[in-house]
C-alpha cells in the first residue's frame, strides 16, 4: 500500500530564513535549557534510583496519581530532540551529558531488562499492574525513540542496546500466548516507536508487536476491567467515567469519532496509518480516514489546535470550539502532524498536507517562544492577558515535544517513490534523492511563508525521467508554474498535486508561484463561539490581534466590516521581519461609561484601524489581550 517514503530530516537542509532560524534556537538555546530545566527539577536525578526514597514533588491528585510516574518519558523526549540537533551540528557536551543518562538507565535496568525509574525506585512489586493510568509503556517508547535517535547521530548504541533488551521483556511480557499479559498502554506512544524501530532493525518482532498493541486495544473482555480487578479497584470507578478517554472504548477498526484524550488520539492513529501501510491493511487505512473527516469537519480549531476541554485535555461535542478556553495543547497539534504524514504516504492528497501545514505554522509553532526558553501547554484562541509563557510546567511533555519536532522539521518537506519525488512544503530546502534510478540533488529557494514565489533547481547526475509532484495549497487561488521559462499546464494536478513528467537535465528549474494575499475566514454556523465572526488569514498562517500592535486596546473592543480592504504590510523591524495585516476597523468607545454596567444606549464606535500578526508570534512581548477571530461589522 505504501506509495511514498518520506525523505528523513537528515538528508534534508534547512536553507531558508524562517526554519533556519527556528532550528538555530533550538539547537543553541531550547536543547541546552531544557537539559538544566530536567536537572533542577529533580528528573534526572530521579534515574539515580535515590535511597532512601525521596517525597514526591509533585503530590498526587484526587486521582491518586503524580505526573512523576512518567519523568522517564521527559528524559526520552529530551535525549530524541538533543540528537536530532547532533545530527545538524556534533557537540560533545550534549553528547557527554547523553552518555551520562545512558549509564543512569543502565544502572536502574532490571536484570529482566525491565527498565522504568518510577517503578524500579519506589514500587517495583507494581510494575505493569496499572497500564490504564501509569504510563509504563508510553515511558518505553519515549526512551525508545531517543535511543533510535541518539544511534542515528552518533553510530553509538549502548542506549539502544538496553532500551532493544527492554523491547525483549516487553515482547515476552504482552500478546495472546497462555503466559502473556493481553495488555496495552492508557497513552498510545510505544506503537510509533516500535515501527521507528523496526525501520532500523527490520526485525518483524518489532512490527508485529506494534501491531498487536493497536489491534488489541478495546478488545472484550476489556483488559483495563480486569487489571483494575486484579489490584482491588472496581472499574466502574474509573475516574475518567469512559474508555474514549485512552481510546480503548471500542477496537480501532471500528472507530468513527474522534473523541477523548486528544494527544492520545493523534499518537494511536498515527500508528494505526503506518501500520496500514507497513501491513497493507485496508481496514486499517479506511478507519483513519473516516477519523480523519470528522476531525478535520467538525472537530479542529481555525489553527490545527485540538481538544477544546481541560477535563479531558481533549475532545467534547461536534462543532464545540471555545477559544478564550480552548485547550488546544501543543503536543495535540505536534500529533496531528505525526498522523498528517503518515496519512501522505498511504495517498498523496493536498488536503492531508494542508493540515500538516496548518499545525506546523500555527498550532504547533505557537508553543514555543521566540527566546526558545519558553512554553504554552495550552493554546488559546483568545485572551483577556492572563495566559503567559511559562519556564516550566509540572507536567513538561510540550518542550521536548516541539523541540524535536523543529530539530527534524526537514522531513516533514520530501517524499520519494521509484519513479517520483514529491514536495510538500515550501520555506527552503535542499536534498539529495535517487529516483529514475539516477541520484538528482534537488533545492527548492523561497522566502515562504511570506512569499509564495518558489523556485526549485534540479542536478540530477545523468539525464533521468521522473515525476516532480509540487503541492499545490488548497488556500491558493490562481497557481502558475513554468520549467525552464514555459508555463506548465495545470489540469495535471491531482488530489493537490501539479506532477511534471519529463526527462530531467542538470540545470532545469522549476518556478512556482501560489498567490497568497489575506483573506477572511468564517466558521461553520454551527461553531457558536465564531458566529459572526470573522478570523484572517495569509498563505499558511493564521493571524491574531494584539494589544502590543493596537494602541493598547483590547482586542475584543474591535469589529471589523465586511467591506474593509485587508492591506499587506511588511515589518521588517518586528520579530526579524514579518509581514502583518492592517485594516480600518471600528472600535466600541468606553470613555463615556463612567461607572455604568449596563444602559440602554447603545455603545458609541470609533474609527480605529487594526493591525494583525501571525499567531504563532503572539505572546512574546508585553502581557496583553489577544483574540483570533473578531466581531465582523
Amino acid at each position: 500500500m505504501r506509495t511514498y517514503s518520506p525523505v528523513g530530516f537528515s538528508h534534508v537542509a534547512i536553507t531558508g530564513p524562517f526554519w533556519r532560524e527556528r532550528l538555530e534556537t533550538v539547537l543553541a538555546r531550547t536543547v541546552p535549557s531544557q537539559y538544566r530545566q530536567l536537572e533542577r527539577h529533580g528528573i534526572l536525578h530521579s534515574l539515580t534510583l535515590p535511597q532512601p526514597v525521596p517525597p514526591l514533588s509533585i503530590p498526587r491528585d484526587q486521582r491518586n496519581l503524580t505526573m512523576q510516574v512518567f519523568w522517564d518519558s521527559d528524559v526520552g523526549k529530551w535525549i530524541e530532540a538533543a540528537s536530532y540537533a547532533l545530527t545538524h551540528r556534533r557537540d560533545a557536551s550534549i553528547e557527554s551529558q547523553i552518555d551520562g543518562v545512558t549509564e543512569l538507565l543502565s544502572t536502574a535496568q532490571m536484570p529482566d531488562g525491565y527498565l522504568n525509574c518510577w517503578y524500579a525506585g519506589r514500587e517495583p512489586e507494581k510494575r505493569w499492574t496499572n497500564l490504564r493510568d501509569n504510563h509504563e509503556l508510553y515511558c518505553a517508547g519515549h526512551l525508545l525513540e531517543g535511543a533510535i535517535a541518539y544511534f542515528q547521530a552518533t553510530g553509538r548504541r549502548r542506549l539502544l542496546d538496553l532500551m532493544l533488551r527492554y523491547v525483549d521483556h516487553i515482547d515476552a511480557t504482552f500478546g495472546t500466548g497462555p503466559s502473556q499479559k493481553r495488555g496495552y498502554c492508557g497513552h498510545p506512544e510505544i506503537e510509533l516507536a516500535l515501527l521507528k524501530l523496526y525501520h532500523v532493525t527490520a526485525n518483524r518482532h518489532h512490527l508485529e508487536l506494534a501491531a498487536y498493541f493497536v489491534d488489541e486495544r478495546g478488545r472484550s473482555p476489556h483488559y483495563f476491567d480486569a487489571e483494575a480487578a486484579a489490584r482491588g479497584d472496581d472499574p466502574k470507578k474509573f475516574w475518567a467515567k469512559t474508555y474514549e478517554y485512552n481510546l480503548s472504548h471500542k477496537p480501532v477498526r471500528e472507530q468513527d469519532k474522534v473523541v477523548g484524550h486528544a494527544v492520545r488520539a493523534m499518537y494511536l492513529y498515527a500508528a494505526m496509518a503506518e501500520l496500514a501501510t507497513e501491513l497493507d491493511d485496508t481496514s486499517l487505512k479506511r478507519a483513519c480516514e473516516g477519523l480523519w473527516r470528522d476531525l478535520t469537519g467538525r472537530r479542529m480549531y481555525v489553527t490545527a489546535g485540538l481538544g477544546p476541554a481541560a477535563a479531558n485535555e481533549g475532545f467534547t461535542r461536534d462543532y464545540d470550539l471555545p477559544n478564550d478556553s480552548a485547550y488546544a495543547e501543543t503536543c495535540a497539534s505536534i500529533g496531528l502532524i505525526f498522523w498528517a504524514q503518515r496519512m501522505l504516504q498511504l495517498d498523496l492528497d493536498t488536503r492531508y498536507a494542508d493540515v500538516l501545514e496548518l499545525a506546523l505554522f500555527n498550532g504547533a509553532l505557537a508553543g514555543l517562544s521566540r527566546d526558545g526558553e519558553r512554553y504554552f501547554y495550552e493554546n488559546p484562541l483568545e485572551s483577556a492577558g492572563h495566559h503567559v509563557r511559562w519556564e516550566w510546567h509540572k507536567c513538561p511533555c510540550c518542550p521536548m515535544n516541539i523541540a524535536r519536532l523543529i530539530a527534524s522539521v526537514g522531513g516533514y518537506f520530501w517524499s520519494q517513490s521509484e519513479d517520483a519525488v514529491a514536495l510538500h512544503l515550501y520555506g527552503g530546502t535542499a536534498t539529495t534523492v535517487e529516483v529514475g534510478g539516477r541520484k538528482v540533488a534537488i533545492r527548492e529557494d523561497s522566502d515562504y511563508p511570506w512569499s509564495g514565489r518558489i523556485r526549485i533547481s534540479l542536478d540530477p547526475e545523468r539525464d533521468a525521467e521522473f515525476s516532480l509532484k509540487l503541492r499545490i495549497p488548497g488556500w491558493t487561488k490562481q497557481a502558475s508554474a513554468a520549467v525552464n521559462g514555459l508555463p506548465v499546464n495545470l489540469a495535471a494536478i491531482r488530489k493537490g498535486y501539479l506532477d511534471i513528467r519529463r526527462l530531467w537535465r542538470k540545470g532545469d528549474t522549476v518556478m512556482l508561484d501560489l498567490p497568497m494575499s489575506p483573506e477572511r475566514v468564517y466558521a461553520h454556523p454551527l461553531v457558536r463561539s465564531d458566529v459572526g465572526k470573522v478570523a484572517l488569514r495569509r498563505g499558511p498562517l493564521v493571524y491574531c490581534l494584539e494589544e502590543s500592535d493596537n494602541l493598547g486596546r483590547r482586542m475584543q473592543q474591535l469589529r471589523l466590516p465586511r467591506t474593509a480592504d485587508l492591506r499587506l504590510v511588511p515589518r521588517p523591524d518586528l520579530f526579524d521581519g514579518i509581514a502583518t495585516i492592517v485594516a480600518d476597523c471600528a472600535a466600541l468607545d468606553t470613555s463615556d461609561w463612567g461607572g455604568e454596567l449596563y444602559r440602554s444606549d447603545a455603545p458609541r464606535e470609533t474609527t480605529a484601524a487594526l493591525t494583525a500578526i501571525p499567531y504563532h508570534l503572539w505572546a512574546n512581548r508585553n502581557a496583553g489581550s489577544m483574540t483570533v477571530w473578531m466581531p465582523e461589522a
